[in-house]
């Protein structure tokens, strides 16, 4: 599957290299052109704006934000001209809940999908996967399952001890 990630920190890229791992072909965008090319290296395609970003993707695109969340409304912002129907972006960053409600109905009205989820796993989930709390339209979180499969190694991963509900 194809993704675009927005955000190449420590968290981010190391979700684009797992992803690649898994075998998905990953669209690497950050303001750091650093970050960029060293994914780009890593086998990401690089792009160096918003608009190569979107373009280097095939409709119905798949973003993810994984920018600080106070960065989270204006590289939006940014981002929602350039989206189409059929669109998803995924926050996996801590946004407050009552924001994700208001960004969901706003691209939703434009036929965009928003979905939150939450990522936790810091710089070891490269190895180790991530935990993801996800929360959107079943028919986008369907859509997207195969990137939320490769990033979360799955409840099987747990360790059978108390506490693991």
């Amino acid at each position: 599957m194809q993704l675009g990630m927005i955000g190449l920190g420590r968290m981010g890229a190391n979700m684009v290299r797992r992803l690649l791992r898994a075998g998905h072909e990953c669209v690497a965008y950050d303001l750091n052109p650093n970050a960029v090319n060293a994914l780009a290296a890593d086998g990401a395609r690089a792009a160096y704006s918003l608009d190569q970003l979107v373009d280097a993707l095939a409709p119905p695109r798949a973003l993810w934000l994984m920018v600080p969340v106070a960065h989270v409304e204006s590289t939006l912002a940014a981002l929602a001209p350039k989206l189409a129907a059929g669109d998803a972006v995924v926050d996996g960053g801590n946004s407050h809940y009552p924001d994700d409600i208001r960004r969901a109905a706003a691209l939703r009205a434009r036929g965009v999908e928003w979905i939150d989820a939450g990522t936790s796993g810091g710089v070891w989930g490269l190895e180790r996967g991530y935990c993801l709390m996800v929360g959107g339209e079943p028919g986008a979180v369907a859509r997207l399952a195969p990137i939320f499969d490769a990033l979360a190694p799955g409840v099987e991963a747990a360790p059978r001890t108390p506490g693991r509900a």
